[in-house]
C-alpha cells in the first residue's frame, strides 16, 4: 500500500460504509461533512474559545499598546503576561482552522479515483477493465488532462454494465469492487459542472443543476464568513482598519476561488463544500452562544474576585497605616540591629519632615499662600504614585467608581507624572514672603526707634 493509500483509507473505509448505509452517493458526501464536522467538533470548540478570548481581550491589548508605544519588547512580554493570565493560546485559534485543508485534499483523492483510492481495486484490475471497455466500445482511453478523471468515467461504465463485466470478466473480478452509482437528485456527481452548457441547447435539469453548485457553494462559503463576523464582532480600535480591510478580501475573494475550483472538480466535491458549509454555520452559532455566556460567567466570577482582592488590600493598607499611627506596628525579632538603626533613622526623618510640612503650612496660611491643587494619587512629587486612574472613594462609592476611573484616566493621560514645581515654588514663595516680613519687621523697628529718639527726630 502507497504511502497516499495509507493517508486516504479511513476517509476512503468511511465513504464506502457511508454509501453502503444510504445507497446513495450525494448523501454519502453530505454524511461524511457531517461526521467530519462532528470529528473536529472539540477541535474547533477550543479554537473558536480561544479566538472569543482574544476578540475580549482587545481593548487589554490597546492599552498596553498605547502604554508601550515605542518599546516593543516591553510590549510582547506584558501580552504574554496578559495571555498567560487569561488561559488563552494565540497560535489555538489558527492552527485548529488548518486542519480541514488535509481532509478536502484527501476526499478529492478518494472522489477522483474510486477504483484505485475508494475500493482499493489493484491497478492491474482496473487496466483489466479498461482494455475490456474499450473492446467493447464503451470507451475511449483520454490522454493528457482529460485523464485526471479516468477512474470516474470507468466507475459510470461499470454501473451501466454491471451484468455484463459480472459475466465476462468473473474470473478476473476483484472481491473488492463496488456497484457505485453517482446519481443524486437527477445529477451526475461524477460529472464537472459546465459554465457554457447552454450553448449546446441542453436546458435539461442535470446540466442547470450541475452549473448552480458552483454559485451555491460560493454563496455559502460567504454567508457562512459573514455570519461569524456578525456574531462575532472584531474590537474596534487602533490597527483595526487594516486587519478588518484584509477580512473584507478575503470574504470575497474566498468564494470566488470556490466557484473556478467547482467548475474543474467533479460535483460531488461542491455538494461537500455545500454540506460543510451548512454545517459549519450551525456550528459556529451554538459554540458562539455556548462560550459567550460560560466568558460573560468567567468574567463576572474574575471581576467579583479582582474587586475582593482589592478591597482585602485596600484594607489592610488602612489597617497597617493605623497601627503605624497608633506605633503598633509588630516588630519583627528576627530583623538585624542595623536595619532597626536604619528604619529608626528614617522615621526620624519623616517626623521632621512632617513637622516641617506642617510649618510651612502653618506659615503658607498665614501668608494667605494657596497650596496648588494636587491630584488624589499623588505622593510627594509623584503626583500618580496610586496610579493614573486611581479613585478615592472607588470601593464606598462603587456605582460610580468605574465612570470615575475613566475620567481619572482621561484626566491624567499625557501628564507628567514627577511634580517637580510644586514643592520648590511653595518654599521660594513661602522665603520670598518670610524675607518680605523680615524686610517690613525691621522697618518698623528702625522707624519707631527713631519715633522714640528726639534726637534722630531733629
Amino acid at each position: 500500500m502507497s504511502f497516499g493509500e495509507i493517508i486516504t483509507w479511513p476517509f476512503a473505509k468511511l465513504m464506502v460504509w457511508l454509501y453502503n448505509l444510504t445507497g446513495s452517493y450525494g448523501w454519502a458526501v453530505i454524511l461524511f461533512a457531517l461526521v467530519v464536522n462532528l470529528i473536529l467538533a472539540p477541535f474547533m470548540a477550543k479554537s473558536k474559545k480561544s479566538m472569543m478570548r482574544q476578540t475580549r481581550l482587545q481593548p487589554q491589548i490597546q492599552e498596553l499598546q498605547r502604554r508601550h508605544e515605542g518599546n516593543p519588547q516591553k510590549l510582547n512580554e506584558e501580552m504574554q503576561k496578559l495571555y498567560r493570565e487569561e488561559g488563552v493560546n494565540p497560535m489555538s485559534g489558527c492552527l485548529w482552522s488548518l486542519i480541514p485543508f488535509p481532509i478536502l485534499i484527501a476526499l478529492y483523492s478518494v472522489i477522483r479515483q474510486p477504483l484505485t483510492r475508494m475500493m482499493f481495486v489493484s491497478q492491474e484490475f482496473v487496466t483489466t477493465l479498461q482494455e475490456f471497455f474499450v473492446e467493447k466500445g464503451l470507451y475511449t482511453a483520454a490522454s493528457g488532462r482529460a485523464s485526471a478523471y479516468a477512474e470516474i468515467e470507468l466507475t459510470k461504465i461499470l454501473h451501466n454494465n454491471w451484468d455484463l463485466v459480472q459475466t465476462e470478466l468473473a474470473g478476473k473480478l476483484d472481491p473488492k469492487l463496488l456497484n457505485i452509482d453517482f446519481s443524486f437528485i437527477g445529477l451526475n456527481l461524477g460529472d464537472q459542472p459546465q459554465w457554457n452548457f447552454f450553448m449546446n441547447g441542453n436546458w435539461t435539469w442535470a446540466a442547470i443543476g450541475l452549473f448552480l453548485i458552483p454559485f451555491v457553494s460560493a454563496f455559502l462559503s460567504w454567508a457562512s464568513m459573514k455570519i461569524s463576523t456578525a456574531i462575532n464582532p472584531p474590537a474596534a480600535g487602533p490597527g483595526t482598519d487594516q486587519a478588518q480591510a484584509t477580512m473584507k478580501s478575503m470574504n470575497l475573494v474566498m468564494p470566488l476561488t470556490s466557484i473556478w475550483i467547482c467548475f474543474v472538480m467533479p460535483a460531488a466535491m461542491g455538494i461537500y463544500w455545500i454540506a460543510n458549509s451548512v454545517f459549519g454555520i450551525a456550528r459556529d452559532y451554538l459554540l458562539t452562544k455556548h462560550y459567550r455566556k460560560q466568558l460573560e460567567i468567567e468574567e463576572a466570577e474574575r471581576a467579583a474576585r479582582r474587586s475582593e482582592r482589592e478591597k482585602e488590600l485596600e484594607a489592610k493598607r488602612l489597617e497597617t497605616e493605623r497601627l503605624k499611627a497608633e506605633g503598633k506596628t509588630e516588630k519583627n525579632a528576627n530583623t538585624s540591629k542595623k536595619k532597626i538603626q536604619a528604619n529608626e533613622k528614617q522615621k526620624l526623618e519623616e517626623r521632621k519632615a512632617a513637622l516641617d510640612r506642617a510649618d510651612r503650612a502653618a506659615r503658607r496660611e498665614r501668608l494667605g499662600i494657596k497650596e496648588a491643587e494636587k491630584p488624589a494619587s499623588q505622593v510627594g512629587n509623584r503626583r500618580y504614585a496610586r496610579g493614573r486612574a486611581y479613585v478615592p472613594d472607588r470601593f464606598t462609592n462603587p456605582e460610580t467608581a468605574a465612570e470615575a476611573t475613566e475620567a481619572a484616566a482621561l484626566e491624567s493621560e499625557g501628564a507628567a507624572s514627577i511634580d517637580e514645581s510644586v514643592v520648590e515654588e511653595s518654599v521660594a514663595a513661602v522665603e520670598t514672603a518670610e524675607a518680605a516680613v523680615s524686610a517690613a519687621a525691621e522697618s518698623a523697628e528702625v522707624l519707631s526707634e527713631a519715633a522714640e529718639d528726639p534726637s534722630v527726630t531733629e
